[in-house]
């Protein structure tokens, strides 16, 4: 059973719980946090989390020993103010909203208050997501290993450095999972084009997607060896790779201006 340090005891306040918010609550549930203790605030609760037995829309705990913000940051102005009394530094405000800064939410709980930013991507939804994530310096080691700990339950965790990078994990994996989709949409509609029906090239372009994608993590080697061990010489993956890999119009200038841009649009949407 998964150690969730003294959130048992003193609870544990979910504000949000869409989609993100609900993969997060499943993967609590699943891993043996008493439903007891996860007071959910959302103004429009699903049918499913009405199910999970959870409190909803409930008197809070004063103090819980984490709060983690899961609502769209638009909907910061109007939700931050019902939580905002938990500031002070007894509790632990974790956010999973793009583009919202630590400093963002120091203004409103206090700089007192310890505070973790963390970025997660879609694949979360299937358990299979990664989240990045960076504290203030208020946030000690034991509530940086309960945020991993609570973010873990939808897939990988990795720890920042510094908030800057946040811009660049946005634009890799927080955006990423929308250029994996268009990639399949890409060699779908290639397949079509060579003859194959709509449906049978969707289903070789997802399940081609998604073996690689599985065979990559689960593998030693690295992606580039990888590319090797499929490439044989003057073959047709070769053909491909020498449109793919040109330095002029192939995929890595693509793909580096396709980062950067998104980049730049996160640091944008940070200044407002």
């Amino acid at each position: 059973m998964t150690d969730f340090g003294d959130i048992p005891q003193r609870g544990l306040v979910l504000l949000g719980c869409g989609k993100m918010g609900s993969a997060l609550l499943a993967g609590w549930l699943d891993r043996g946090l008493a439903k007891s203790a996860v007071h959910v605030i959302d103004p429009n609760p699903s049918e499913w989390l009405k199910a999970t037995g959870v409190n909803i829309n409930a008197a809070l705990p004063e103090h819980p020993a984490i709060v983690l913000i899961a609502v769209k940051p638009q909907m910061m102005g109007a939700a931050l103010p019902t939580i905002a009394s938990m500031g002070g530094g007894k509790t632990l405000f974790v956010s999973i909203a793009a583009g919202t800064t630590i400093e963002s939410f120091e203004a409103v709980f206090g700089d007192d208050s310890p505070i973790v930013r963390s970025m997660p991507n879609t694949p979360a939804a299937v358990g299979r997501g990664i989240t990045a994530i960076i504290g203030n310096d208020k946030a000690t080691t034991a509530q940086m290993d309960l945020a991993e700990t609570l973010l873990s339950a939808v897939g990988q965790v990795v720890r920042l450095e510094h908030e800057g990078q946040m811009d660049a994990v946005t634009a890799v994996s927080g955006s990423g999972p929308a250029y994996v989709f268009h990639l399949i949409e890409c060699l779908a509609k290639a397949g079509e084009a060579e003859g194959l029906s709509p449906e049978m090239a969707m289903q070789l372009a997802k399940a081609t997607v998604g073996g690689a994608g599985a065979l990559a993590e689960a593998a030693s080697e690295p992606p580039a060896q990888l590319r090797v061990n499929v490439t044989s010489p003057n073959g047709t993956t070769q053909a491909a790779l020498e449109v793919l890999m040109s330095e002029e119009a192939g995929l890595p200038p693509l793909m580096e201006k396709a980062v950067a841009a998104a980049a730049r649009r996160s640091r944008e949407l940070a200044r407002g």
